[in-house]
């Protein structure tokens, strides 16, 4: 055996491997020094390599971590793979049971606020708007003093016409309708010149709205100031004198005084207030038998007369 040099520390005794199995003992028959063998020293060349180098022999066994809340778990061997973690929570120590959820953010409800309250602007709005248009300011409609009448023809004054027409027509048609957006009353009236006529000379037509819920002004305008539009043969002339306003619609497709063809027309519409009337004159050439029908000029001053009135009678009658 060689003399192991001073500076060299002793190389530790390598140990055996504890048996398998406990139970079974080791066999007699196989010498203890044939287990291991010693190793030899290390030459000074490789002295600082065998120093750091660990001992072949067998890894010693884990002991169990103690039990408890805190036990964290073991690896099976020094040279196992980290043991995994669980992971963090949201908080530390976590949410206290019993307590509420934590609120939403600030800003967010803060909008869903606003946006209710202007919702709740806009629908008051639309809302008093449409009051407004179906029943403006909830006023009684400006009749005027006019009355609906069931018979219009017994309040219908003609007097002038009759210069023209002396021949009275007994059964004059009439109607009316009663509805709380509107009343209104019609009469229609034969005109003839002699009894010897066999039909009528000439019609004369007068009909009268009260309108109870809306004011007409607006489609009374357009319907009566562009007549026109309808009818290539009209002329339209505003006139005044008689309610709010009033126009003058004539017509004459005849081809002079003695002309035996065509026909002539006079309308004149008058809007009083919620009031709106019309008296309206026609005739066909071809109805009168040995003379022609008056012109259209001095029909409308008969018409002009006879409409105010009877405008005067619906007022008072």
């Amino acid at each position: 055996m060689q003399d192991r040099p001073e500076d060299v520390p002793a190389q530790p005794e390598p140990q055996a491997p504890p048996p398998a199995d406990s139970a079974t003992p080791p066999d007699p028959a196989t010498p203890p020094s044939s287990a291991t063998a010693p190793a030899s020293p290390p030459t000074p060349e490789n002295q600082s390599q065998a120093h750091h180098q660990p001992s072949p022999s067998a890894p010693p066994r884990p002991e169990p971590a103690p039990p408890g809340p805190y036990a964290s778990p073991q690896p099976a061997n020094n040279y196992g793979p980290p043991p995994a973690y669980p992971p963090a929570q949201q908080y530390a120590y976590g949410q206290p049971s019993g307590f509420p959820p934590p609120p939403g953010r600030k800003g967010t409800a803060g909008r869903a606020v606003l946006w209710a309250a202007v919702g709740a602007v806009v629908a008051s709005a639309l809302w008093a708007g449409g009051i407004f248009l179906f029943d403006p300011l909830g006023d009684d409609p400006e009749l005027a003093g006019y009355r609906a009448k069931s018979n219009l023809c017994s309040s219908v004054d003609y007097s002038t016409l009759r210069d023209e027409y002396a021949e009275k027509d007994d059964s004059p048609t009439h109607n009316s309708l009663k509805h709380k957006a509107i009343d209104q009353s019609y009469c229609s009236i034969s005109l003839k010149t002699t009894s010897s006529s066999s039909y009528a000379d000439a019609y004369l037509s007068v009909q009268m709205d009260l309108h109870k819920k809306t004011d007409p002004a607006a489609e009374f305008t357009a319907l009566w100031s562009e007549y026109h539009q309808r009818y290539e043969d009209y002329e339209v002339e505003e006139v005044s004198g008689f309610g709010d306003e009033a126009y003058l619609v004539t017509e004459d497709t005849t081809s002079g005084s003695a002309a035996t063809s065509g026909s002539r027309s006079v309308i004149l519409a008058v809007r009083d207030g919620w009031m709106t009337y019309q008296m309206s004159w026609s005739v066909y050439t071809s109805s009168y038998e040995s003379t022609t029908p008056p012109e259209v000029g001095e029909v409308s001053r008969w018409v002009k007369s006879d409409t105010r009135s009877t405008l005067e009678n619906l007022r008072t009658d």
